[in-house]
Parts: structure tokens; C-alpha cells; sequence
């Protein structure tokens, strides 16, 4: 079971709402609308995602990291690793 299983449904809501945003952002572009506007729809969408990312990344930290951490060893090690080369990537988008 994943970290995110509970809150699974308002994760994928919140994905398709983005994706509407994406869809949005074509018409723009398909309509010629100003850059500046398109530009703002851009950002909102990327707000958009990285709040859904620190959210899976909160979860897994909570659940997946906790008890990894919890059983010690290797696999704890392993967790630590992959959790910290999640965050380095969100840091560098």
C-alpha cells in the first residue's frame, strides 16, 4: 500500500484539473491569445503540479520513509536515498 492510497482520490481530482489546465493552455495557444496570459496559465499549472508533488512527497516521507526507517537496515538506507534524490530533482524543476 502506498503512502497516498487514502488520500488517492483527491490526488487524481487535483491531476485532472491540471490536465484541464494543460488543455486550456493549448486552446490559448491555438487562439493566439497574448504571451503574458499564457505565460500566467503556465505558472498556475506548474504551482499546480509541484503542490500535488510536495503532497506525494509528504506522503511518502509519512509512510513509506517512517517505516522503512522503522526496520532499520538496508532497506531504510535505500528509502533515505530515493527520498533524498525525489527532493533533489523537485528542487531543480
Amino acid at each position: 500500500m502506498h503512502g497516498y492510497t487514502a488520500d488517492k482520490d483527491a490526488y487524481l481530482k487535483r491531476l485532472r484539473r491540471i490536465e484541464g489546465q494543460v488543455r486550456g493552455l493549448q486552446r490559448m495557444v491555438e487562439n493566439d491569445e497574448y504571451c503574458i496570459d499564457v505565460l500566467t496559465q503556465i505558472s498556475a499549472a506548474t504551482k499546480a503540479l509541484q503542490a500535488v508533488s510536495l503532497g506525494l512527497l509528504d506522503e511518502h516521507l509519512k509512510h513509506c520513509v517512517a517505516q522503512a526507517v522503522a526496520e532499520g537496515g538496508e532497506v531504510a538506507d535505500e528509502k533515505i536515498a530515493e527520498a533524498s534524490a525525489a527532493i533533489s530533482r523537485l528542487v531543480r524543476s
